[in-house]
């Protein structure tokens, strides 16, 4: 089979975008980026988020899924890692909620590297999109896919990726928007680091 049909994009894209826009770390940290930085900050970072998406995507055609089957210590250990890590983040979005805003942000180049690689290491950090994306495309695709299937699925799921963490980014760093945010800065940089923290906890205690 090398091809793809349109009713299996068509499934592909509708439960990949639902799992997208379903809250977890990459989602919030993209809307509190936004609200907080505006978009020069917030659109780098998340094409950064979808990237890194993307990459477990990737993995999981290369067959990295069958390895945290086979090895699930190796699994558990990279979930509890990415647990510590999504604490650490919500640590600096706790304190960030009594710190000003920042007087003017980095110079372009420089701040949109570093967003960018901050979203592709937030969600590098969540080794379950694997087994995600592994179940995704046997539930979809149960035939196995030649090369430039494989190679057209994973341009789909990039697309996707990127397509709504810009749409996110780009809307949550509106005036409109910015200015809600403004006005109540600190619940909403607490509520999103108890998110964040709740989030950490689960990937370390789950099984």
């Amino acid at each position: 089979m090398g091809a793809i049909a349109l009713p299996q994009a068509a499934a592909l894209l509708t439960a990949l975008s639902l799992a997208i826009l379903t809250p977890g770390p990459a989602i919030i940290a993209t809307v509190q980026t936004a609200f907080a930085h505006g978009r020069n900050r917030a659109l780098p970072y998340g094409l950064g988020l979808a990237t890194g998406a993307s990459l477990w995507c990737l993995m999981a055609l290369f067959g990295l899924a069958l390895v945290f089957k086979l090895n699930p210590v190796l699994f558990a250990a990279l979930k509890v890692f990415g647990g510590f890590y999504l604490l650490w983040f919500a640590r600096g979005l706790w304190k960030a909620s009594t710190a000003p805003l920042p007087e003017a942000a980095e110079g372009p180049e420089k701040g949109a590297l570093r967003g960018f690689a901050g979203g592709i290491a937030l969600n590098l950090s969540n080794p379950k999109p694997a087994l995600f994306y592994a179940t995704l495309i046997l539930s979809v695709f149960p035939e196995p896919l030649a090369p430039s299937g494989q190679a057209a699925l994973y341009a789909l799921c990039l697309g996707t990726e990127l397509f709504w963490y810009a749409l996110v980014a780009v809307l949550m760093s509106t005036a409109p928007m910015r200015s809600r945010y403004f006005a109540a800065k600190f619940w909403i940089d607490r509520a999103c680091a108890v998110a964040m923290a709740l989030l950490g906890l689960l990937l370390i205690i789950q099984h």
